[in-house]
């Protein structure tokens, strides 16, 4: 199975969970009156429209570049991400208003083993789906399926703290029949929505490094540094590189300074293995090289991308008489 067929059935996969525990959590919730099952049902709604969300992204962002998209489609994926973290922060805060609201005029739960149930299922569905979300989402680099994984890791998370509520509840009315610890389910819903609210400002603020073209990640300019350092002394200096992210895509282009002597088939062998190791390790990488004539000017740019040694470059700039 190809790559964009991965992302669009895991997507799929993901709409299809996310229905499912709607109407079980929402279910639920009412029958037992509980604000933080009635939150988590919020969080999956806001889950299902992520996944609705992703689902279209990965659509679009699977067709080629054309004459109005040049460079694809892969930024609808990061704008996707976006917009999953912006539904997020949405349902944080009805979530966080509901709980208050469950605070200030509090009633008693009528019980609290079907939510319990229905919050453990969620937990192990969405851990599943969740993890198989990551792994095709980093193999396939797509932004919007990653956004979506997180959603469900989150949902795991906050279910889980749903399900320590209730069953502290359940526990206290054994122990101490009596007690008054309904407290706990709004309590634990404000935990839930603190949770939601972390998770969405780390997805908008990778979302947003995508669409505006901020550093590509430190290990990859690292790489590439010591990539280039290794043409040396067939090349002089390796300048001007740009990278730029584009949902799955990654789009790079340099300026590659050779001997002037050199033949326009060897500098073109050069630029073509250039792109084809860059590939190799950056894999999906579109890579532009421009091909330059070292002429001993040294420009500022070029300065600061020369692989010659100080000594090497003066020499070379006196024989030229450029100084």
């Amino acid at each position: 199975m190809d790559k964009q067929k991965q992302k669009v059935l895991v997507a799929l996969l993901s709409v299809v969970s996310n229905s499912v525990l709607v109407v079980l959590k929402l279910i639920t919730g009412v029958a037992i009156g509980s604000i933080s099952v009635l939150s988590e049902a919020a969080h999956s709604s806001m889950d299902l429209i992520a996944s609705f969300i992703a689902l279209f992204a990965v659509r679009i962002s699977g067709k080629k570049a054309d004459a109005e998209h040049p460079f694809g489609h892969g930024k609808v994926e990061d704008i996707s991400a976006l917009a999953e973290a912006l539904l997020i922060f949405i349902a944080a805060i009805w979530i966080v208003a509901e709980a208050v609201n469950k605070l200030i005029h509090p009633h008693t739960l009528e019980t609290v083993g079907p939510g319990i149930i229905v919050m453990g299922f969620s937990v192990i569905a969405n851990i599943t789906i969740s993890q198989l979300l990551f792994t095709v989402g980093k193999k396939t680099r797509s932004p919007a399926l990653i956004a979506d994984a997180w959603h469900l890791r989150t949902d795991v998370y906050t279910s889980a703290g749903v399900v320590a509520g209730l069953a502290l509840i359940w526990a206290g009315n054994i122990v101490w029949p009596g007690s008054n610890l309904y407290w706990l389910d709004p309590v634990a819903a404000i935990i839930v929505a603190l949770l939601i609210f972390r998770a969405a400002l780390h997805l908008t603020i990778d979302a947003i490094k995508d669409l505006i073209d901020t550093r590509p990640p430190l290990h990859e300019v690292a790489w590439l540094s010591g990539y280039f350092q290794s043409w040396y002394p067939k090349v002089r200096s390796i300048h001007r590189v740009r990278l730029r992210q584009s949902g799955a895509s990654k789009f790079i282009d340099l300026h590659v300074v050779v001997d002037p002597s050199m033949t326009v088939t060897d500098s073109h062998a050069i630029a073509e293995k250039m792109e084809a190791e860059i590939k190799e390790k950056l894999e999906g990488a579109d890579i532009t090289v421009h091909i330059e004539p070292c002429d001993g000017s040294c420009k500022k740019a070029c300065i600061a991308g020369c692989l010659l040694t100080e000594e090497e470059r003066m020499a070379f700039q006196l024989s030229h008489g450029k100084k």
